[in-house]
């Protein structure tokens, strides 16, 4: 066996495994943010949820931002590694001839627009409105009861959009 081959094949996995892992820790935080933490909030005692807002919403939102990161670049490299970037991201539309193209290209790159999508409104949107409304940025309480609602339309929204990308994402792979 070539050893060149190898290690692109190698690569490319490695790669898809980050891809994977860092995706999964992304949407995996989303979720819960989303299906638990929010819904939950509520039921906790006051004196309890300075734990939640000091403790355990900074590290998960720590996680939550890097992976957002690491799932958009890996994809990225993924695609412009094994030549289709240019095919995804235009959704087909230009860089294929007729006969080229290609219908799992413009599948990932509806899923691909999703994460940037998601991924802007993470580090754009939630995470600046995050700060403000766990106390990170000093802000007074009307802007930062206005921005923890801010972060909280936008998450849900990127729960909304997590569900068609993903769905983009896993049938790429079985477009023939």
């Amino acid at each position: 066996m070539d050893m060149n081959l190898f290690d692109e094949v190698w690569g490319l996995f490695m790669f898809r495994w980050l891809h994977v892992v860092s995706g999964v820790m992304w949407i995996g935080l989303l979720w819960y943010f989303n299906f638990v933490q929010i819904p939950n909030m509520p039921k906790i005692p006051d004196d309890q949820k300075p734990a939640i807002g000091k403790v355990i919403a900074p590290a998960a939102l720590f996680w939550f931002r890097w992976a957002a990161l690491a799932t958009l670049l890996t994809g990225l490299i993924l695609a412009g590694w094994q030549g289709y970037i240019l095919d995804a991201i235009t959704l087909g539309i230009v860089g294929a001839a007729e006969d080229a193209f290609v219908l799992k290209h413009t599948a990932i790159g509806i899923g691909m627009w999703m994460g940037i999508i998601m991924a802007f409104n993470v580090w754009g949107v939630i995470w600046p409105n995050q700060k403000r409304a766990l106390g990170i940025v000093e802000v007074d309480a009307e802007a930062k009861k206005k921005a923890a609602r801010t972060a909280m339309l936008f998450s849900r929204t990127n729960t909304m959009l997590s569900i068609p990308m993903l769905y983009a994402m896993v049938s790429a792979q079985n477009i023939y």
